[in-house]
């Protein structure tokens, strides 16, 4: 082996779909995790994931999850990640509780694991209250009287959009629209993404609703393009659906996304959501 290189020992998991190449950080933290995500995070040339999570020890929690886009930028929160995180914590690390807590650069969120076999396979996550105020999302457009924006009419890139905007911990943008499955996310997605609007960029979720229960999307992610899915995206959706009356508030929403379903649940206090956590493979990669 190269002098120069070093191997770095993952766990890939995936949370339907959404999957991220976890580290274990417990005992080292590692070096250079903007590159390790760049280079990991390769579906050709390295692992193939949607970015890097790294599993760190935690003073005012069970554990911490620092996490990384496929482009090296440093995420706040990651809804499908943090079921991964606690399955890990629990299965691999030992640690038997539950619930369980996890520090996020977004706060402490509390997993209720559901075990089979011996083995996390799902958790409900409690994701916090919903961030309605635009300058906390953030983004640049005036409030309504209601101190939101809701269904505002939006030109992106010389097309209006009704956009509802919400923060779960990271910038989304949700628009409804009559079909997700023939839009060109690689098109549009960009253009929400990096519009001036958004001074930290923005995750864009579009919906189309099913029922009174029932929503699709499909997600464009800051820094990681289109995912098979998106938690906090899922959470940020069921809450413009409830804003824009198409769902109501304390019954359980099932959003359905490429890589499968999430129940997510908007409450006056918090967001609940719910999903499986899968691990697929344990491996080393020279780096």
């Amino acid at each position: 082996m190269s002098e120069n290189k070093t191997v770095v020992e993952f766990t890939k998991m995936h949370g339907i779909g959404n999957d991220y190449i976890y580290i274990d950080c417990f005992d080292k933290m590692v070096a250079d995790p903007e590159r390790l995500a760049v280079v990991m995070s390769d579906r050709h040339f390295g692992v193939g994931g949607d970015g890097v999570v790294l599993i760190a020890p935690s003073k005012v929690a069970d554990a911490r999850m620092i996490m990384f886009n496929l482009d090296g930028s440093e995420g706040n929160m990651c809804g499908n990640a943090i079921r991964c995180v606690g399955k890990y914590v629990y299965d691999v690390r030992g640690i038997k509780k539950n619930p369980i807590t996890i520090e996020t650069k977004s706060g402490i969120k509390t997993l209720e694991l559901h075990e089979e076999n011996g083995q996390v396979v799902s958790a409900k996550v409690d994701m916090g209250a919903a961030i309605l105020e635009p300058a906390k999302i953030p983004v640049t457009l005036e409030p309504d009287e209601n101190g939101m924006v809701v269904n505002r009419t939006v030109s992106i890139d010389g097309k209006d959009y009704g956009l509802t905007c919400v923060s779960m911990g990271n910038p989304h943008a949700v628009t409804f629209v009559e079909s997700v499955d023939d839009l060109d996310l690689e098109k549009i997605g960009p253009k929400f993404e990096f519009d001036p609007i958004f001074p930290e960029r923005v995750n864009t979720e579009f919906v189309k609703v099913i029922d009174d229960h029932t929503i699709q999307m499909r997600v464009w992610e800051r820094g990681s393009g289109e995912t098979m899915a998106c938690g906090t995206g899922a959470c940020a959706s069921a809450v413009a659906s409830v804003l824009n009356g198409y769902c109501p508030k304390n019954e359980d929403i099932t959003v359905k996304l490429r890589g499968g379903d999430l129940t997510i649940r908007y409450t006056d206090e918090t967001v609940f959501m719910t999903g499986t956590c899968t691990k697929v493979f344990e491996g080393r990669m020279e780096i």
